[in-house]
């Protein structure tokens, strides 16, 4: 038999479901923002691992031994307001977005590899390579600049061709 009344009423104190769920989410904000930033531009399996050992360890954590759907929902409330709450103030005030997102980091400047970027996010000249060949670089002449955006995607912005030199395309009249 369902007992209605257990499974709508809060089971532990509303104040320790609000102090549990943000204390939570602050953990796993900063474990997020300063320690698993990248995959390079995509989950990779370790990655999608950690998020579900993390969702696992801290389950119990944020929400002790509740039993009732208010207790959920009241964790769930607290923990998208944080999110809510840290987008706003992003978007509202820059100090706040900067703290909140890691910068954008060059990789290549001019064809050369910046390894000191590469070993500040643990990337290896294969997985920068391999991430230049799926943007249709061939070989790091072509590039002007290669960034790692604040959310692990990569961008390439290739080098413009040069001219032959000696040769130029013939001019066309105008309006033709």
């Amino acid at each position: 038999m369902v007992e209605w009344r257990e499974l709508f009423t809060l089971s532990l104190p509303l104040a320790e479901i609000v102090v549990r769920g943000s204390a939570i989410y602050w953990f796993l904000f900063a474990v997020f923002r300063f320690v698993i930033r990248r995959d390079v531009g995509a989950l990779g399996i370790a990655d999608v691992l950690v998020l579900v050992v993390i969702a696992d360890a801290s389950q119990n954590g944020m929400a002790g031994d509740y039993k009732s759907i208010a207790d959920a929902f009241v964790l769930v409330s607290t923990l998208v307001f944080w999110n809510y709450a840290l987008d706003s103030l992003s978007y509202h005030f820059p100090s706040v977005r900067n703290f909140t997102q890691a910068g954008v980091l060059c990789l290549v400047r001019d064809g050369r590899i910046l390894e000191r970027n590469l070993r500040r996010e643990l990337i290896s000249k294969d997985e920068l390579m391999s991430q230049l060949r799926s943007s249709g670089i061939e070989n790091l002449e072509e590039v002007k600049r290669a960034y790692m955006e604040s959310d692990g995607a990569f961008t390439v912005i290739k080098r413009e061709k040069r001219a032959e030199a000696g040769r130029s395309k013939p001019k066309r009249p105008v309006g033709q």
